[in-house]
C-alpha cells in the first residue's frame, strides 16, 4: 500500500501534469470505487466542468481541489494515477478516467479495485470520513515528542499497531514503521506505553528523518508502485529491515527476522533492536 512518501511523490507529479486543466469528461468503469456521492452519476456531473487548481496530501491521501468541490482519493494497495493523450492505447485495471479540455486525460488504475473517491463542499472535506479520524502530519510542528507520548499513555497496544494506527500521527504504513523502528533500536513487539522518554526521542526522530529522506528518493518501489508518470520511487534500495528477511543486517550482520505483529508481516534485527 502506497504510504506517506509514495502519496507525496504522486501529489507532486500531479501538480506538474494536471493543476490548471479542466474535465471535460468522466468515465466510470467501476462504479464501487466512487463512496461519495452514493450515484455516479451525480459523481460525474458535479466534476464535469470544474478546474483542477491545486493538489494536497493528507496522510495518504490525495485531495484535488477543484473551482468549488475537494475530490478525496484514496489508492489503497494497488491504485495509480497515470496521465495520457485522448488517443492513446487502452491501460489495463483503468476504472476512472478524466477526460481534459487539452486533449488529455487522467486515468486511475487499480487491479484490485480497492481505491475509493469521495466529493465534499470546499471547506468542510475534514469534518466527516474518512478525514475527519486523521491525527497530526509528521512534518507538522504540532507532531511532537510530548504529543507521541502522551498518546502512547492511553494505549495498552504494542508499539508497531499504535504506530499504525492513523489516529496519532499519519502516513505511516508497515514498511517505514518497521524502518522507523529500527532506526530508533526499539523491537516492534515492545508496548508502546514502556518506552522511556529518550526512546521517544529517538523514535519521533527517526520517524521524521525515515519520512523525509523517502520523500527526497521518490519513496520506495514495492510491489507496483510507481508515480503519476510511471516513473519508480529509489528508497528501497536502503531499507534497513523491510522486505530483508534471512538477510544479514547492514549495521551487525545478524539475520533479519520476520514476525507478525498485529497481523502485520514485520522485519526487524534480534540484536539492533534488543528493547
Amino acid at each position: 500500500m502506497p504510504e506517506l512518501p509514495e502519496v507525496e511523490t504522486v501529489k507532486r507529479t500531479l501538480e506538474e501534469l494536471v493543476v490548471g486543466k479542466t474535465i471535460q469528461s468522466v468515465n466510470i468503469a467501476w462504479p464501487n470505487i466512487i463512496k461519495r456521492p452514493a450515484d455516479p452519476t451525480e459523481f460525474t456531473t458535479e466534476v464535469k466542468g470544474q478546474t483542477i487548481h491545486s493538489m494536497r496530501r493528507r496522510g495518504k491521501f490525495l485531495l484535488f481541489d477543484l473551482d468549488d468541490i475537494v475530490m478525496v482519493s484514496h489508492l489503497r494497495m494497488e491504485g495509480r494515477y497515470g496521465v495520457y493523450k485522448q488517443d492513446d492505447a487502452p491501460v489495463p485495471h483503468t476504472h476512472v478516467t478524466f477526460g481534459f479540455s487539452d486533449g488529455t486525460e487522467l486515468r486511475y488504475q487499480d487491479v484490485r479495485k480497492f481505491g475509493t473517491m469521495h466529493l465534499f463542499e470546499k471547506g468542510k472535506e475534514e469534518e466527516t470520513m474518512p478525514l475527519i479520524q486523521l491525527g497530526v502530519e509528521p512534518f507538522d510542528d504540532a507532531f511532537t515528542v510530548e504529543l507521541l507520548t502522551n498518546a502512547s499513555q492511553k494505549t495498552t497496544r504494542k508499539i508497531k499497531p499504535f504506530l499504525l494506527d492513523q489516529k496519532t500521527v499519519v502516513g505511516l504504513g508497515n514498511i517505514y514503521v518497521d524502518e522507523a523502528l529500527f532506526r530508533a533500536r526499539i523491537h516492534p513487539e515492545r508496548l508502546a506505553h514502556s518506552l522511556a522518554d529518550e526512546e521517544f526521542q529517538k523514535l519521533h526522530h527517526s520517524i521524521v528523518e525515515t519520512l523525509s529522506e523517502a520523500v527526497q528518493l521518490g519513496g520506495s518501489s514495492i510491489k507496483s508502485y510507481v508515480n503519476g508518470q510511471g516513473e519508480m520511487g529509489m528508497f528501497q534500495q536502503t531499507l534497513e529491515v523491510y522486505g530483508r528477511k534471512n538477510e544479514p543486517c547492514k549495521h551487525c550482520e545478524d539475520t533479519i527476522i520476520r514476525i507478525v505483529v498485529g497481523g502485520r508481516g514485520t522485519h526487524y534485527c534480534p540484536t539492533c533492536q534488543t528493547n
